[in-house]
């Protein structure tokens, strides 16, 4: 068998690895230039939904809540995931894509307000008009997660070599997985992947009393400001009005008051609570907001620019990788996603980026 180098140990990676040794490849190496889960992993939101706007996107989602399932708690908690909209442009702009969603099967209900407060108690509905619940989504810790995927895949033989570039190792195959750094990894392998970085935030509250345990993630259709319950705090995040592009991971103060007064808004029981810390990550994106999976050189494959979406849809990429590295042809259809389509203009824009 070929000796396949996998570069970046987040959630991608890991996934890749675990899913190859799990296929019979006896001879994986999982590289990151720095430790187990340390990048973009380790600040991630931690959502799992199967709620996008394109059935690639669908697809690569429902295989992964299988996996997240039978990871279960304290990996995953499966509390839902709840769109609210408060125009009616917003409520068809959900019911178009819930048509898309449940025409695939996934289970995604239409709530009005009444039922909305009682999904998801706390949350005030005065300006709602309804929403869309997908009771099979909810969320994880990603790095918890990521930990105990590099765990199996050393339990089944991958070699784990951290504080090591992907260019560093030998390989027949070497695998892109590097996240933001996906662009500078393949330039150093001769090859070319376009994505770039994009700076997020997100901020965590103080300990919120009373907090319900089955608190869904909330997504606000109109301005994308969403937050989820984590222990006995928020997390809440919204895309900055100007996108930041670039390296630097570095928080904008500047707009933490408005974060705050708008979960105070949609969530009045943490009226008296502050903003205990903020950080900032990146995103690896694409042109069109799906990842590049495929060759794009000679013993060259990429599996990046996922937009945000990464660690949710890692189970099924590290599954779907495996099997075409290893079998020429995966399962599930990765034509969506080669890098072909960003050159030639074929890209399809997925709209539901958080």
């Amino acid at each position: 068998m070929p000796r396949i180098v996998v570069g970046g140990a987040g959630a991608i990676g890991a996934s890749i690895a675990y899913h190859l040794a799990l296929a019979g490849a006896d001879d994986v190496v999982l590289v990151d230039r720095d430790t187990v889960g340390s990048g973009a992993t380790s600040k991630a939101m931690g959502g799992v939904r199967q709620q996008f706007s394109t059935e690639a996107e669908v697809r690569l989602a429902q295989e992964s809540i299988r996996f997240f399932e039978e990871l279960g708690s304290p990996y995953f908690d499966q509390v839902g995931y709840l769109f609210l909209a408060t125009t009616e442009a917003g409520l068809a702009e959900l019911e178009a894509r819930r048509q898309v969603q449940v025409g695939l099967g996934v289970p995604v209900q239409r709530l009005d307000p009444d039922a909305i407060a009682e999904t998801a108690p706390g949350v005030t509905v005065a300006d709602v008009v309804g929403g869309v619940f997908c009771a099979e989504d909810g969320v994880a810790d990603p790095p918890a997660v990521t930990r105990e995927l590099v765990r199996r895949a050393v339990e089944l033989g991958v070699d784990l070599l951290e504080r090591t570039a992907l260019d560093e190792i030998e390989a027949d195959v070497a695998v892109v997985a590097c996240g933001p750094q996906s662009g500078e990894a393949a330039k150093r392998l001769g090859a070319e992947v376009p994505i770039r970085p994009l700076r997020r935030q997100l901020i965590e509250t103080g300990p919120v009393p009373g907090l319900p345990e089955g608190l869904p993630m909330i997504v606000e259709t109109e301005t994308g400001f969403h937050f989820r319950r984590r222990g006995d705090r928020l997390i809440l995040a919204m895309a900055d009005a100007r996108p930041r592009w670039g390296e630097e991971e570095t928080v904008d103060e500047s707009v933490l008051g408005d974060r705050l007064e708008r979960l105070r808004a949609r969530f009045p029981a943490v009226d008296d609570v502050e903003i205990a810390r903020a950080w900032a990550g990146l995103y690896d994106m694409t042109s069109d907001a799906h990842p590049v999976i495929g060759w794009v050189g000679e013993g060259v494959y990429a599996a990046c620019g996922f937009s945000g979406h990464g660690f949710m849809q890692s189970p099924a990429v590290g599954r779907a990788v495996a099997e075409e590295l290893l079998n020429g042809h995966s399962g599930l259809d990765l034509t969506p996603y080669r890098p072909e389509r960003l050159a030639d203009g074929t890209g399809f824009e997925e709209e539901v980026v958080l």
